[in-house]
C-alpha cells in the first residue's frame, strides 16, 4: 500500500496558501475571511502562471502585467481575459507543473463547437486544493444518504466530479449510473433505483425527463422512492421546466451551475433565488460582452471566472461565454456567499425580426401551457428569421388540431412579442447527449 501511494504522497502537500485556511473546511466562514483569502489566492494563482506557465507569462507580458502588479481584487481587471478559442486543440496550453504530475484530462463535450478544449488535473488540485477550503453547505447531504449519479462520465468532467464530492467531502454513498453508454440505460437506471432505493439523485433536466417515461413504463410510481433532493446540472433550464421534474418526481430540484474549464460556478439553495457562488473555489465578475468593461452588481453581461484552486493548471479570467448579473444582497437563506443569476448563452442566442432570445427565456413560456408536453425543438433557419417556429410533442391525451396551434401560437406571440408558429410531433428524438433545443432546418 505505502508503494501504491508513493507518488502521490510525495505530492500531497497543498500549497501554503491552503494550509492556513483549512479551519474554512468545517467552519461557517465569514465574508471578510473568504475576501481576504481571494486575495492571497488571487496572488498566488497569478506568481504561479506567470512563473510556471509559458502561455500566461506571455499573455501577462504583452499587457504589460507583473505578478507584483496584483496586490487586490481590484486589480483582477488588470489581467487580460483567457478565450475558449485559445485552449482550443491545445491539451498543455495551461500546464504549470511537470507533465509527470498530471493525473489525468477531461475533454469537452463539443456542444459550442470548434476544436475539443482539454482540462488537465494532477491529484494535489484535484483532492488536495480542491476539498481545502470546502463547498459550502449547501448538498447536505450525509453518511447512508444513497446519491444516483446520472451524469456522464466519459471524457466529461461531470460524473467524476460530483462522484468525488459526494463521496469524498459528503461521504454518502454514490451509484455511478452514468448518462447512457455501453451498459446504462434508462431502463437499467429505474431498476437500479427500484433496488436501491436512493434518496438523492443528480442529473440533466432532459434526463430527469428521460428517465421518468422509462419509470412510466416501467409501472414504477416515482413516490414510492424515498427521495429527498434532487440536483440539475450539465443543461441550461428555466423554471417552468424544473417545475414540471420536480412535479413528476415529487421532489424539490435544485440547479448546479459549472463548467468543465472551471468547475463549480453556482450552487442554488431551496429558496431558488440565484446561484450562490463558492467564493472560496471561484472569483466571478460581469463584463460588458463587446468591451470586456467590468460592470456593476445588477447589470447583465458575460460571466468571466478565475479560479482559485488550480495552481498547476491556473485559468484566469476565463470568458464564459454565459450571460448572467450579480445579486450581492443576503439571501433569505442565510448562506454569506452572493449569488448570481443566469441569463443564457452568448453563443445560443436566438435572432427573430432582429430581437435576440435566451431559448430559456422562450422556454419559460412554452412550459407554461399544459397541452405541450416535456419535449420541444425551436426551428430556424439560417440567417434572418421573421417567425419562431416551434416543434413539439402535446401532452398525455392532448389532440393535435389547427385550432390548438392558432391558440398556442397566439399565446406565445403575446407573451414574448414576436410571432410563432406550432407543428406538432408525436415523438421527438431522447438524445443520449446534451440535449439541442435550437435547430437550424434549411429553407
Amino acid at each position: 500500500m505505502e508503494f501504491l501511494f508513493k507518488r502521490h504522497l510525495q505530492n500531497a502537500k497543498p500549497v501554503p496558501l491552503l494550509d492556513r485556511i483549512t479551519n474554512l473546511k468545517d467552519a461557517e466562514p465569514s465574508l471578510a475571511v473568504l475576501t481576504e483569502f481571494q486575495k492571497e489566492a488571487l496572488r498566488e494563482m497569478v506568481s504561479r502562471a506567470y512563473n510556471h506557465n509559458p502561455f500566461y507569462r506571455e499573455k501577462m507580458k504583452r499587457a504589460g502585467i507583473k505578478p507584483e502588479d496584483i496586490k487586490d481584487l481590484e486589480d483582477l481587471p488588470k489581467l487580460p481575459f483567457t478565450s475558449k478559442d485559445e485552449l482550443r486543440g491545445k491539451p498543455w496550453v495551461l500546464l504549470a507543473a511537470n507533465k509527470n504530475d498530471i493525473s489525468f484530462f477531461n475533454v469537452s463535450t463539443g456542444t459550442t463547437g470548434g476544436e475539443e478544449i482539454y482540462i488537465m488535473n494532477t491529484w494535489r488540485d484535484y483532492y488536495l486544493h480542491e476539498f481545502s477550503p470546502g463547498h459550502p453547505k449547501l448538498f447536505n447531504l450525509k453518511p447512508g444518504d444513497i446519491c444516483i449519479n446520472a451524469l456522464p462520465y466519459e471524457m466529461s468532467s461531470a460524473g467524476l466530479a460530483f462522484h468525488k464530492v459526494f463521496m469524498e467531502v459528503q461521504e454518502a454513498t454514490v451509484v455511478p449510473v452514468g448518462k447512457g453508454g455501453a451498459y446504462s440505460t434508462p431502463e437499467k437506471i429505474i431498476r437500479v433505483m427500484r433496488d436501491l432505493q436512493p434518496n438523492v439523485i443528480i442529473t440533466t433536466p432532459s434526463y430527469a425527463i428521460t428517465l421518468a417515461e422509462a419509470a412510466d413504463a416501467m409501472s414504477l410510481d416515482l413516490s414510492s422512492l424515498p427521495l429527498k433532493k434532487m440536483w440539475l446540472t450539465g443543461e441550461g433550464c428555466s423554471p417552468a421546466f424544473r417545475a414540471r421534474v420536480e412535479k413528476i418526481w415529487g421532489v424539490t430540484a435544485n440547479f448546479h451551475y459549472g463548467s468543465l474549464e472551471c468547475g463549480v460556478l453556482g450552487i442554488e439553495c431551496d429558496f431558488h433565488s440565484g446561484y450562490h457562488i463558492p467564493l472560496g473555489h471561484v472569483i466571478l465578475e460581469i463584463v460588458d460582452p463587446e468591451t470586456g468593461e467590468v460592470l456593476a452588481p445588477g447589470e447583465i453581461g458575460e460571466i468571466v471566472a478565475t479560479c482559485l484552486l488550480r495552481f498547476d493548471a491556473p485559468l484566469i479570467r476565463y470568458r464564459t461565454q454565459d450571460l448572467g448579473y450579480i445579486d450581492p444582497d443576503p439571501c433569505r437563506c442565510g448562506l454569506v456567499f452572493p449569488r448570481f443569476f443566469l441569463r443564457g448563452r452568448l453563443v445560443d442566442q436566438i435572432t427573430i425580426r432582429s430581437i435576440k432570445f435566451s431559448p430559456f427565456y422562450l422556454e419559460e413560456f412554452l412550459m407554461r401551457q399544459p397541452e405541450i408536453g416535456n419535449w420541444y425543438q425551436f426551428v430556424l433557419k439560417p440567417g434572418n428569421n421573421d417567425i419562431l417556429r416551434i416543434r413539439v410533442e402535446l401532452a398525455q391525451g392532448v389532440e393535435p388540431t389547427p385550432e390548438l396551434a392558432d391558440k398556442l401560437a397566439s399565446k406565445i406571440e403575446f407573451a414574448v412579442g414576436i410571432p410563432c408558429e406550432f407543428e406538432f410531433v408525436t415523438k421527438l428524438i431522447r438524445p443520449g447527449v446534451k440535449t439541442v433545443r435550437v435547430v437550424y432546418e434549411e429553407a
